[in-house]
């Protein structure tokens, strides 16, 4: 009967969407639970079928596979709550399959059913007072689930989250879908006059549920969805014309099958246009679509937000998930979408824009499944965003060059007032000292300390804002650390720098940017009273050590002392941001700008169990690299 051979086919399927739910599990929150539900659909289907399979003999075993229906309706309830992210909490979970398990259980110890004969389907279920009972829980929790997907639909129309909105449209749909295709069993049972059609849409339903959702994450469920279409619609047609072949004026078998083979194959072509339209809807491109995608992407001031922006573009226009990346190193050097390497099967298609020699380039990876349609819509957005990128790049360049310019003249102002600052102060400066020549010795020592801060202030301004330019030269930077670390007791070499550090750099400015560093370190080991006995029992109170990547070299200084502020942290390396109370708030700047003016930087970083850490990255030469 078609009805058996329509379910039989329809568990057959429900199994194999469930098998490949499983192989792409981590597409689809909750996808492993979606494919337990499917399952257990499987086993409520053989359930049924089952004595019109093998004969009514099998009722026993049938009725048992009946009775995992409120089991199989917790696996959804669940599903709904972990797809549309609604935390019930661990009790509520536990309560819905304490419900569905214990009526599952009772079930299958009490038989929820017997069997009767009805005229068009063969054998069919009736329930007793216990799968009564046991269809209510069922019943209670399937509305439980629909009620988190609808209020989830609501919450994503309100956010305006377009794809989560269709996954979870598509999973409501297929559940209307469900319950009028039950309704076939219920004409059945009911022993209404007509034939239970709505049975015949049974197979449907796992698909209408797992396409749905698939069809917004996985790009190859797309391409498999239009071959189908292509074959249902082939298959249609070569009915169609084989049905209006006794109207051909000859009979030949031999002649209909040739008129249905090249009917189909004159078709071809423009069922596979609509199937392609069909599942990738937008497939042209108007000029009208190239200017509003440039109007969107004007406003995307750095690559991030281009890429954020692109994708949200690109994925609304086609249908899919799509990822873009802006800045990123293709993996191929290929700049054509056809010759990219394929990602694996499943994975979320990408478009990366990255900088080449004369401009920027797009290139397709991942769209080995996509039909020409969409891929030429994502090749020609490219162009768009390469467009895109390349205006993002020169508005920073733009502004960098800003920053430096203004940057340059507030240095200079600040130059010319430090030189009128030391010019005017330091005459006052020998006539307080000389003033004080007849005083007690404490009050000479004090004076002639804030005398001296006073110089190095003054000395620190100069040296900031005066323009100069380097001396590099090769230099062993290990041989530069152990001289500078003489100067400064207590203090530990790392393994780092036992061997030569050899690069280019300016060896004065390297000695002052040590210099600073250490006398930070001291100055904050002295600032804290306990200092020694508050560092690492097995450490100095002060550890240098260095590493090498392939590119750089990097140097950290660490000390025990009191740490650094929270509320300077984030504007340490600026001018007058000092973590000592007798600091000039410049030394540190005066670091920023010498390893800024080496390619390199300097860096606040977290080294246990030392309280404070700068590193220092020097850049490598290609000829200085390691190989």
């Amino acid at each position: 009967m078609l009805i058996h051979a329509v379910l039989g086919f329809s568990v057959l399927e429900t199994l194999v969407l469930a098998a490949l739910l499983l192989a792409w599990a981590d597409r689809v929150a909750g996808a492993r639970l979606l494919a337990a539900f499917l399952i257990g659909i499987s086993l409520w289907m053989v359930g049924n079928e089952l004595p019109n399979w093998l004969g009514p003999e099998t009722e026993p075993v049938a009725m048992r596979l009946l009775a995992t229906a409120p089991f199989t309706s917790a696996l959804f309830f669940h599903f709904c709550t972990v797809f549309c992210r609604v935390d019930l909490g661990r009790w509520g979970v536990a309560a819905a399959y304490a419900l569905g398990g214990g009526a599952t259980v009772v079930s299958v110890i009490l038989v929820p059913g017997h069997l009767i004969e009805h005229r068009d389907i063969g054998f069919i279920a009736v329930a007793d007072p216990v799968g009564t009972i046991a269809s209510m829980a069922w019943v209670i929790l399937g509305m439980g689930g629909v009620a988190v997907l609808l209020l989830a639909l609501l919450r994503a129309r309100r956010s305006g989250d377009g794809q989560k909105f269709r996954q979870i449209a598509a999973v409501t749909a297929s559940c209307l879908w469900g319950l009028l295709c039950l309704a076939g069993y219920g004409i059945a049972v009911l022993d209404w006059p007509i034939y239970p059609f709505p049975l015949l849409g049974l197979p449907l339903y796992s698909l209408i549920l797992v396409y749905g959702i698939l069809r917004y994450g996985v790009f190859v469920a797309n391409a498999w969805a239009r071959r189908a279409l292509v074959w249902a619609l082939l298959l249609a047609l070569g009915a169609v014309v084989l049905a209006l072949t006794p109207l051909l004026p000859f009979e030949s078998r031999w002649l209909g099958g040739l008129a249905v083979a090249a009917s189909v194959l004159a078709l071809n072509g423009p069922v596979r246009r609509v199937a392609e339209r069909l599942v990738y809807p937008g497939g042209e491109v108007s000029v009208a679509d190239l200017g509003a995608w440039r109007s969107a992407l004007l406003s995307a001031e750095t690559p991030q937000a281009l890429a954020q922006q692109a994708a949200t573009l690109l994925s609304t226009r086609i249908g899919t998930q799509v990822e873009v990346q802006v800045g990123t190193s293709p993996t191929s050097t290929s700049p054509t979408a056809s010759t990219a390497p394929s990602t694996p099967p499943g994975s979320t298609p990408q478009l990366v824009c990255s900088p080449a020699e004369q401009g920027w380039q797009t290139t397709l990876q991942g769209w080995d499944a996509a039909p020409p349609g969409p891929r030429h819509v994502a090749e020609l957005f490219g162009t768009v965003v390469a467009e895109a990128a390349a205006r993002v790049e020169q508005a920073q360049q733009f502004a960098a060059r800003e920053r430096e310019r203004q940057l340059q003249a507030r240095l200079a102002e600040l130059g010319a007032l430090a030189a009128t600052v030391a010019h005017d102060i330091r005459n006052p400066l020998n006539i307080i000292s000389m003033a004080v020549a007849a005083a007690p010795g404490e009050t000479r020592r004090e004076v002639a300390d804030q005398v001296a801060r006073i110089a190095n202030l003054t000395h620190d301004l100069l040296d900031f804002a005066k323009p100069w330019k380097l001396a590099p030269r090769e230099l062993d930077l290990a041989a530069h650390v152990r001289n500078a670390a003489q100067r400064l007791p207590q203090v530990s070499l790392g393994a780092g720098l036992a061997q030569p550090l050899v690069l280019q750099a300016d060896p004065r400015r390297v000695d002052q940017v040590l210099t600073n560093l250490l006398e930070n370190a001291r100055i904050a080991m002295e600032s804290e009273a306990d200092g020694v006995e508050s560092a690492p029992a097995t450490h100095s109170p002060v550890h240098i050590d260095a590493e090498t990547t392939d590119n750089a070299v990097l140097l950290h200084i660490c000390d025990a002392g009191p740490g650094v502020p929270d509320e300077i942290r984030s504007r340490l390396f600026e001018p007058f941001a000092s973590r000592s109370p007798g600091g000039t708030g410049l030394g540190l700047a005066i670091v920023a700008r010498i390893m800024a003016a080496h390619g390199g930087s300097v860096a606040l970083t977290e080294r246990p169990p030392w309280s404070t850490c700068f590193t220092l990255r020097f850049p490598l030469t290609t000829t200085q690299r390691l190989p």
